[in-house]
């Protein structure tokens, strides 16, 4: 460094310099995205509709093909006029495995809540929810009363949905076939009627 040069640097404040000293340092080094390790694992975020296909056992591929399958044929079949009201009654897993079948549902609900074309009340598991909330405000003396939702008022549903996940599993020393059938209802609740009923299908087999 020349005399002047180092002349004027002395001349700098020192947080100046501080400051000179870390932009250098920083414009030598190449900045990268921090990565989290444990245990020898690492981590990513992927599609979540990618197929999963970890285990043949019931999996979110499965859920999701169930669901766009039931809410397609649902929405086909022309029964949603003036968007009535429909129910989630009952959903029975009578397989072997854990399998959470409100989750099924509420997928297809999601969808069909969507399309605009129809509304759901209450499920018989949603009520006492919505009981309590009523009994609240109408017993408990915190409300005006000129706000509070009246006793009596809900909509009763016309349709109620009832379904049903089985499954057949086959194995042998070499290969595990898993067959899985998701049926679906839709009941008339005044008529008793079943007015809509379709099905899917999906076999899994693993072979070492």
């Amino acid at each position: 460094m020349k005399a002047s040069a180092l002349t004027a640097a002395r001349r700098l404040p020192l947080w100046t310099l501080a400051a000179a000293t870390l932009l250098a340092a920083a414009g030598c080094n190449t900045v990268s995205s921090p990565v989290v390790r444990f245990d020898r694992q690492t981590t990513n975020y992927g599609d979540a509709k990618s197929v999963e296909l970890v285990t043949n056992e019931f999996g979110s591929t499965d859920l999701q093909m169930i669901a766009e399958k039931m809410t397609g044929s649902l929405l086909e079949a022309g029964i949603f006029q003036g968007r009535p009201t429909v129910t989630i009654s009952t959903v029975k897993n009578k397989t072997s495995e854990y399998i959470d079948t409100t989750n099924v549902m509420n997928s297809i609900q999601t969808a069909l809540v969507k399309s605009g074309k129809v509304r759901f009340t209450r499920s018989i598991q949603e009520m006492q929810a919505g009981v309590d909330e009523l009994t609240r405000q109408n017993q408990s003396g915190l409300y005006k009363q000129n706000t509070t939702a009246k006793v009596g008022q809900m909509t009763a549903a016309k349709y109620s949905v009832e379904g049903e996940l089985t499954s057949i599993v086959k194995q042998n020393a070499a290969t595990k076939d898993v067959y899985y059938k998701f049926t679906l209802k839709l009941f008339d609740v005044q008529e008793g009627t079943i007015e809509w009923q379709d099905e899917k299908e999906i076999r899994k087999t693993t072979k070492r």
